[in-house]
C-alpha cells in the first residue's frame, strides 16, 4: 500500500548548522511515537560523535506530542541520555509546549536551558555560537 505523501512528512527535522556539536531540530506539526523514536535515535549519533553536545528546538507550529504512545523505556532512556550529554538547550516557541516537556525531565536540570520567544530566536543562536547553514 502506498504511503500517504502527508503521513511521510516527518514532524521533527534537522537543522544543518555550522557548529558540529550542536543537535537542532525543528518541530513541525504533531509529533508521532515513531517520530519520537527517530529523533531519540539521531541523538544517540549525535552524543557518539560528541559526547557533550548543545541543543537547539525550534517550534515552528502548534505542535502536539503523543506522549501517552511513546514507549515509556523510550521516554527514560532518552531523558537520562539527555541528562548526561546536554550541556545547554534553548527552546524557540511558545511557553506552552515547552512545560510539557519540561514536565517529563527532573526539576532541577545539570544542563542550562533557556526558552526565546518566537521573535527571539536570533538570540538563541547566538547564546549556542551557533548559526542554521541550510
Amino acid at each position: 500500500m502506498p504511503l500517504n505523501f502527508l503521513e511521510a512528512v516527518p514532524a521533527i527535522r534537522r537543522i544543518e548548522t555550522n557548529r558540529d556539536a550542536l543537535f537542532a531540530i525543528d518541530v513541525v506539526g504533531d509529533v508521532t511515537p515513531a517520530d519520537a523514536e527517530n529523533l531519540f535515535g539521531l541523538l544517540e549519533a549525535a552524543y557518539a560523535l560528541h559526547p557533550r553536545i548543545d541543543v537547539l528546538v525550534r517550534l515552528t507550529d502548534e505542535e502536539s506530542v503523543d506522549w501517552a504512545n511513546i514507549s515509556k523505556d523510550t521516554l527514560r532512556q532518552g531523558v537520562a541520555d539527555a541528562l548526561q550529554h546536554v550541556v545547554r538547550c534553548a527552546v524557540i516557541g511558545e511557553p506552552g509546549w515547552t512545560s510539557i516537556v519540561a514536565g517529563i525531565f527532573p526539576k532541577t536540570l545539570p544542563f542550562e536551558f533557556r526558552r526565546f520567544g518566537v521573535d527571539d530566536e536570533e538570540a538563541a543562536w547566538q547564546w549556542l555560537g551557533a548559526r542554521p547553514t541550510d
